[in-house]
């Protein structure tokens, strides 16, 4: 197992990242970016994770799922 900290500076740069992310990985965004008009709706549809940053105890609450599943489908 291994953890892909993308930093992009750019919508463009989220291209990028999808060749660079290997199959069967599992994404996760801050939930700002499911609000940036085309940008949130292709994530939202590549079934990217969004995690609230503000709300400390929700966002690890939906890690903490997000791990569960990924050991039972054995995911990266």
């Amino acid at each position: 197992p291994f953890v892909i900290v993308c930093n992009h500076q750019a919508s463009l740069d989220l291209l990028g990242m999808v060749e660079v992310i290997p199959e069967r990985c599992v994404p996760i965004a801050k939930r700002e970016l499911l609000y940036l008009g085309t940008v949130g709706w292709a994530c939202w549809l590549s079934g990217i994770i969004f995690i609230e940053r503000r709300r400390r105890d929700a966002a690890i609450e939906v890690i903490s799922r997000t791990a569960s599943t990924m050991r039972q489908e054995n995911v990266r």
